[in-house]
């Protein structure tokens, strides 16, 4: 339900597609259902291929799936992504462990199995000025976190950058400080996938509505090969 079209064009034309997408906020489909699927499909002997966006080893409940799968002796292998978040500070060329801001990363769920904030989220921890904070699945509850950390000592001048459609042609990101990130959630919307950061490393960073705004001239007039294999050999 993430996987951009162009993504989807590179899977094999006899390749039977199938929509499992988890949206929040919205009918999905059930982390069951999802399991039952990828068991019966495996059973009749095909491949199957669990796609999900960014790395499927963070947030993309691939836990539950492989615990499944070789529960019942389907053998699995996992290809890495880009997570959100690394996609996020490449293309804000803002580096997430800044020696002179930072000494170290962390990510944070936005919500529990339902749809809430989770309760049992150490928010003293979180709220540490020389940390680096990246909250997936945060748009519904940006408010309430920003009003825990605040609560726990964090200055409400802390930089904040939130993004929707990382690393896609129509990302949007708005920057201000952590007092504000309710009101920057609100003019980013909850539509589409959203992830915000936390932490001095966004200080110095710019927020564009069309991040080819910022790509060189020659990346902008790249253009996509034919979808054909050449063979070099002699």
């Amino acid at each position: 339900d993430l996987i951009s079209p162009e993504i989807l064009e590179l899977a094999r034309r006899e390749a039977k597609r199938m929509l499992v997408g988890k949206r929040g906020g919205r009918t999905s489909c059930r982390q069951e259902d999802i399991n039952r699927m990828m068991l019966g499909l495996a059973r009749a002997g095909k491949r199957v291929v669990r796609l999900k966006s960014g790395d499927p080893s963070v947030f993309g409940r691939s836990g539950e799936e492989i615990t499944a799968l070789r529960e019942a002796g389907i053998p699995v292998s996992v290809i890495p992504g880009v997570t959100a978040a690394s996609a996020l500070a490449a293309g804000a060329t803002t580096s997430l462990t800044h020696r002179d801001c930072a000494q170290s990363v962390r990510f944070v769920t936005g919500h529990s199995k339902k749809g809430a904030l989770p309760e049992d989220i150490d928010w003293r921890a979180i709220a540490d000025p020389t940390t680096t904070t990246m909250f997936y699945m945060g748009g519904r509850t940006a408010g309430e976190i920003a009003t825990r950390l605040i609560a726990e000592g964090l200055s409400p001048e802390t930089p904040v950058l939130i993004a929707s459609n990382i690393s896609r042609p129509d990302e949007r990101r708005w920057h201000g400080t952590l007092a504000s990130l309710g009101r920057g959630m609100a003019e980013i919307g909850h539509d589409n996938p959203v992830l915000f950061g936390v932490g001095r490393v966004f200080a110095k960073t710019v927020a564009v509505s069309d991040r080819q705004a910022l790509l060189p001239r020659y990346l902008k007039e790249v253009r996509p090969l034919p979808a054909t294999v050449y063979n070099n050999s002699r």
